[in-house]
């Protein structure tokens, strides 16, 4: 699914009127009716509606949810920000159609409209609102009376829907906030998300739910020059069964390289991930020390243990042992890093390895933690074109791989992702709010799952492990199996989150809900795509 500007968006409409022949009204028909279908789906319970309508189409939008949500039987009040003799165009017809069903429209024409009685007693009773003041046409700041309902809206504390977007945030927006918006509980989009809802937390937490619904416009017409899309598109890798004759060899063997000693937990837990994301064999190369707690972990998880420095440390001998090239023979993917340290002899064992692994191309090497601060002084050995390699940076990383510093990366995380990845061929995590994954072709991906409970020591191997799982089972739609991984983690965070807190949930909690993950189709949930969030139901 692309991410579009807003000037994308309206290219794509554009283009599914003159093109695809589909009238402008039928799309604000399917617009307004997805987020009543929304509303009375996900807020069954609520009956009192106030729908707030601005004058121009995503008013419209907001007319044509009253008239489905009272035909629903729902108690329905609508508001106009204005007078009725502005309204013009399909906005006009939707207001019809409200008024067609013997729909009343209050006018909010005047300051002191908001201090009268219609207006107070309905806010006093409402349920929920509905935000249709201003969507991806208008930017912010808001003015006169739209200004005051923010306002309003900002002590009241009834659920608040947004139609498109929070009235007063900017549809090209990258930044996670916009203090002079309309708070929102739940946003609906339509077609394809835009820059704002890939990038800003518009909800009010990472939690609240946030949704695409389609209303008409062809895939075909959906185009982003920006080369952005979003993650969880990429989940359909995973959406075929397996065959009823599967075998381990079919998906994949995962070698993880890491530990030391003090550090066996890190190695441990992205086995665990690799093995529950559904690799169908995980080895474990550890140094000796550490051997026993990496293999009481579970039992599935296959060992190999390697010589180790005095200070617990792999040792770069064992690039001479022949265990490791025999292991690496019936290598899938390489995940290289966690809980590694960076001593001199684990630098010398890492490059060597990476030399060793150079020219076996059908292997896929994922860098993380340690493995990404030594390559940092060695970017030679990046030797990504030709083959998959994936790096796993968080921002203070990544700066060391740029030659940077951590600000920098924070200030341009999408340019610097990209030009990295470009310059080296090799795909990037640029981990953080709004994790993005850059390919050697330029592409860019956003993810929108997560939580911040995520920001646990852990969380990088799990990450590690799945990445690794999911370039096992699919080699060949090698980015969509990257891009899949990141939004299988956080969509996980998010589920464990349901049984937890933000300040009690660990990296492990995450695995032990990758099945729910898993089963989480996002295209089902009443017809629309789950950017954020989750059905209540669930």
């Amino acid at each position: 699914m692309n991410i579009l500007t807003a000037a994308e968006m309206r290219e794509t409409d554009r283009v599914t009127i003159e093109d695809y022949g589909v009238e402008s009204f039928a799309l604000m028909r399917a617009a307004g009716a997805a987020v009543a279908r929304f509303v009375l789906r996900e807020y069954a319970e609520h009956k009192r509606i106030v729908v707030l309508c601005g004058k121009g189409n995503n008013g419209g939008d907001g007319f044509v949810a009253a008239h489905d949500l009272r035909q629903a039987g729902r108690k329905v009040t609508v508001f106009l920000l204005g007078r009725t003799e502005d309204l013009q165009g399909d906005a006009r017809q939707a207001y019809e159609l409200w008024r067609g069903w013997r729909g009343r429209v209050e006018l909010l024409d005047e300051p002191t409209a908001l201090d009268g009685e219609v207006f107070q007693q309905a806010m006093t009773h409402a349920e929920l609102c509905v935000d249709a003041v201003v969507g991806t046409g208008v930017r912010p700041p808001l003015r006169g009376m739209a200004a005051a309902l923010r306002e309003i809206l900002s002590e009241l504390d009834f659920p608040v829907i947004a139609v498109d977007l929070p009235s007063g945030w900017d549809a090209d927006s990258r930044e996670p906030y916009a203090p002079g918006a309309f708070r929102a509980d739940a946003v609906v989009t339509f077609t394809a998300p835009k820059l704002a809802h890939a990038f800003g937390n518009m909800t009010g937490s990472a939690s609240g739910p946030m949704v695409v619904a389609p209303i008409g416009s062809p895939e075909e017409a959906v185009e982003s020059e920006q080369r952005l899309r979003w993650t969880g598109a990429a989940k359909r890798i995973f959406e075929v069964a397996r065959p009823a004759d599967s075998h381990k060899g079919m998906y994949g063997h995962v070698l993880v390289v890491g530990g030391a000693a003090g550090k066996s937990g890190a190695p441990a837990m992205a086995s665990l991930a690799a093995l529950r994301t559904g690799a169908g064999l995980v080895t474990a190369a550890v140094p000796e020390g550490v051997l026993g707690l990496v293999a009481g972990v579970l039992p599935e998880l296959m060992t190999i243990p390697l010589a180790q420095g005095a200070k617990g440390e792999i040792a770069a001998g064992n690039l001479s042992a022949g265990k490791l090239d025999e292991l690496l023979a019936r290598t899938t993917v390489l995940a290289m890093g966690p809980g590694l340290g960076q001593e001199p002899a684990t630098e010398e064992f890492v490059l060597g390895m990476l030399d060793r692994v150079a020219g076996r191309r059908e292997i896929a090497v994922v860098l993380d933690a340690d493995a990404l601060n030594i390559v940092a002084k060695h970017k030679e050995k990046l030797r990504g074109g030709g083959r998959m390699m994936v790096l796993t940076p968080h921002p203070g990383e990544m700066a060391r791989l740029a030659g940077v510093t951590t600000n920098q990366v924070q200030a341009e995380r999408e340019a610097l992702a990209r030009r990295f990845a470009e310059e080296h061929q090799v795909t990037v995590v640029l981990k953080g709010w709004r994790t993005l994954i850059a390919h050697p072709d330029g592409t860019l991906a956003v993810n929108t799952t997560g939580n911040p409970g995520m920001a646990k020591g852990g969380s990088g191997d799990i990450l590690t492990g799945i990445v690794a799982a999911c370039l096992a089972q699919h080699p060949r739609p090698a980015k969509e199996a990257v891009e899949a991984a990141v939004y299988l983690h956080g969509l996980a965070a998010d589920f464990a989150l349901r049984e937890q807190d933000e300040h009690t949930l660990l990296a492990t909690d995450t695995v032990a809900h990758l099945a729910r993950a898993f089963r989480f189709q996002a295209e089902d949930k009443g017809g629309y795509t789950w950017m954020q969030g989750m059905p209540r139901a669930i």
